[in-house]
């Protein structure tokens, strides 16, 4: 999985000469003034950011809506499945998409990932029971996965090194927008439509990427690389060895998700079925190393799933101990994350200086200690004589340090693979992000649920449904992980030497 520097040359070099005046390496004056929206990039980055922009407006305001949609639908006890569904499936999607990708460019995975991103939203807005709703989320987890690798491909294929770290700065900054307005938006739907047209609302953004993302991937990024494009040689079908896998993690998450979720002693049958499937498949998707942070790329990737485990499990039961712990509205709640959107870009705008790169690696540890107080830091608002406004405050420094570590991350990433690696590699640094969701959802939903989270009420009305205890335990643990991620940090260094 290491990649020597010819390989680095290769992936810097070759869109620079496409997107030069002249294709010639002797102008160094023109490389450098071309940026993500010269004319031989704007469209392109326009529209894959469009791409991310839709996804954006998914995440903050579906988070608005979900206190509200568990509750009708009598489902809080399942809350976290919610969320877990979406990226139990989607680790499936990485795994087809980088397949896919590295076999037949990311022009089918990405158009068939909006495609079910929108199907699945259409479910969970039309669901009557909260099994159906989850069942929207999780065909929504494919559609994102598939997305997702994808974009890092056309990321990896198209933009030269010296531009990704501007294009994932521009990526994060397409959250602040959505962040802002998408809570204010959905709380305000929920309470005066309800919360079902915030699933069939978002769908009506699906025109905006498909026009203007899938024609410039289709031209830009489609087809395989290498020598394996060469007419008469066609790329093999794809690893079927590496979808068995996809399928074992995805369906063994699951089983663990469950077992955590239904705490009897029936349950150790599927969470022992989820571990059994779980391991083998971790150890053949993920780069060797990966579990004991091995150098360089082996602990980039652990990072990823370490930053977004912690800080996406605790960050799922923000609004909904905000609603029923403090009494506030679910667009007051969601607005309480508003301020990280902006932080999160920022964050991610920092690292890609280019003066700045050489510190790149205490940058993340920067990053994760500021992930871990923000985490550990919210809880404290379940003391009545906290201010809420402390959440908002510290979910944006939180969403700073994310914006600091996950953008690096994937920089890191690109530059260690290959042209033809850059699927395979960029689903395992996908799988690490969602299969680490998946897996800290379920303790978390599991301690929750063990102290009686299932049962809490909104404060405003019944106030005997108080379990502050099940909150903390949830975050506490969360800010204990990303911990463990800021020393993680101090093993990656071997991945940015030169």
């Amino acid at each position: 999985m290491t990649t020597p520097e010819p390989r680095d040359t290769e992936v810097a070099h070759v869109p620079e000469t496409a997107g030069s005046p002249s294709g010639e390496h002797g102008e160094p004056v023109a490389r450098t003034e071309e940026t993500v929206l010269s004319r031989s990039y704007r469209a392109l980055s326009l529209g894959i950011v469009s791409v991310v922009l839709l996804i954006a407006f998914e995440a903050t305001a579906v988070g608005t809506a979900m206190p509200v949609a568990a509750r009708e639908l009598d489902g809080v006890s399942l809350y976290a499945f919610a969320f877990s569904g979406y990226y139990t499936t989607s680790l499936f999607g990485m795994v087809l998409a980088g397949q896919w990708s590295d076999r037949r460019g990311p022009f089918g995975p990405v158009t068939a990932g909006v495609a079910s991103f929108a199907v699945g939203l259409l479910l969970a807005g039309t669901a009557g029971a909260m099994w159906l709703f989850i069942l929207g989320r999780a065909v929504q987890g494919l559609g994102g996965g598939l997305v997702i690798v994808g974009l890092y491909v056309v990321v990896g294929r198209v933009y030269p090194e010296r531009l990704r770290p501007a294009i994932m700065a521009a990526f994060a900054a397409s959250w602040v927008v959505p962040s802002i307005v998408g809570p204010l938006a959905a709380g305000a739907v929920t309470e005066q439509l309800g919360w079902r047209w915030v699933f069939l609302g978002i769908p009506v953004l699906v025109a905006l990427p498909l026009a203007l993302a899938l024609p410039q991937i289709r031209r830009r990024a489609a087809g395989p690389v290498g020598t394996d494009a060469a007419p008469g040689k066609e790329r093999p079908s794809l690893d079927r060895r590496r979808i068995r896998l996809a399928f074992g993690i995805s369906l063994g998450a699951g089983l663990l998700q469950y077992a955590a979720q239904d705490l009897r002693w029936f349950s150790l049958v599927p969470g022992v079925a989820g571990v059994a499937l779980l391991v083998p498949a971790v150890l053949g998707l993920l780069p060797r190393g990966t579990y004991r942070a091995a150098r360089g790329l082996p602990s980039v990737v652990l990072l990823r799933g370490v930053a977004a485990g912690s800080f996406i499990a605790a960050e799922s039961f923000v609004p909904l101990m905000l609603v029923t712990q403090r009494g506030l509205s679910p667009t007051l709640a969601g607005f309480s994350l508003a301020a990280g959107g902006g932080t999160w870009a920022l964050g991610s705008w920092v690292q890609s200086r280019p003066r700045l790169e050489r510190y790149r690696q205490p940058l993340m540890t920067f990053g994760m200690v500021l992930v871990a107080a923000a985490i550990a830091t919210a809880p404290s608002v379940l003391i009545d004589a906290v201010p809420v406004w402390i959440v908002a405050v510290a979910w944006g420094f939180g969403c700073l340090g994310m914006g600091l570590v996950i953008s690096s991350t994937s920089v890191l990433l690109l530059h260690l693979s290959a042209p033809s690696e850059a699927g395979t590699n960029s689903a395992s640094l996908q799988i690490s992000d969602g299969l680490s969701n998946v897996l800290l959802l379920a303790v978390g939903g599991a301690a929750f649920a063990a102290l009686g989270g299932g049962t809490v009420t909104h404060t405003a009305t019944e106030a005997s449904g108080s379990h502050p205890a099940a909150f903390a335990a949830v975050f506490l643990p969360m800010a204990a992980v990303a911990l463990v991620g800021a020393w993680v940090t101090t093993r990656v260094r071997a991945a940015v030497a030169k």
